[in-house]
């Protein structure tokens, strides 16, 4: 089947008509919201008699002290709960990002440090190493080949090459290499 289009005329009659119908409504929530205060306020705080005599009035502050005091503790339930419930919402909220894999990596700044000060940092103040690379590293001691010896041994590098000059330098050459 298909389906026929709204004309215009038709959507904007609908829209009014919702329209109406909820300023109606909230309306009503005002109103019940107005009746809910004015039955608190009855409940909670009755009309005030002044007291004629100092002993009156000073039981009337001490009801007052009495009732701001329970108010006070609400209020600080209240703040408390108010405070949990935002730290949870973050926690949901960056459990969120992390699923979805969409979240800003911080930009990092360069830090110079030691790596003494690194370990100490990492490991706290209570462990302190002192990290020195070159005490831990083995001693080796570099040994002289024969060659090197030779080569050195040679002398001026003139001599050598007039004794390789000619067919006899490359007789002496191939003899020492077999």
């Amino acid at each position: 089947m298909s389906e026929k289009k709204m004309s215009s005329s038709r959507k904007h009659h609908l829209k009014s008509l919702m329209l109406s119908i909820a300023k109606g409504l909230l309306e009503a929530e005002e109103r019940e919201r107005e009746k809910e205060k004015e039955r608190y306020m009855a409940e909670s705080c009755p009309p005030l008699a002044m007291p004629r005599t100092m002993q009156e009035l000073q039981e009337l502050c001490r009801e007052i002290h009495h009732k701001i005091d329970v108010i006070d503790e609400e209020r600080y339930d209240l703040e408390i709960k108010i405070n949990k419930s935002d730290k949870e919402i973050d926690d949901l909220r960056i459990k969120v990002q992390d699923v979805m894999g969409k979240f800003k990596k911080p930009v990092l700044r360069k830090v110079r440090m030691s790596a003494d000060a690194m370990l100490k940092a990492l490991l706290g103040s209570k462990h302190t190493v002192n990290l020195d690379l070159r005490a831990n590293l083995k001693q080796v001691k570099k040994e002289v080949k024969e060659e090197e010896k030779e080569l050195r041994d040679v002398g001026d590098w003139r001599k050598n090459i007039e004794d390789k000059s000619g067919m006899d330098g490359r007789k002496k050459m191939f003899e020492a290499e077999v």
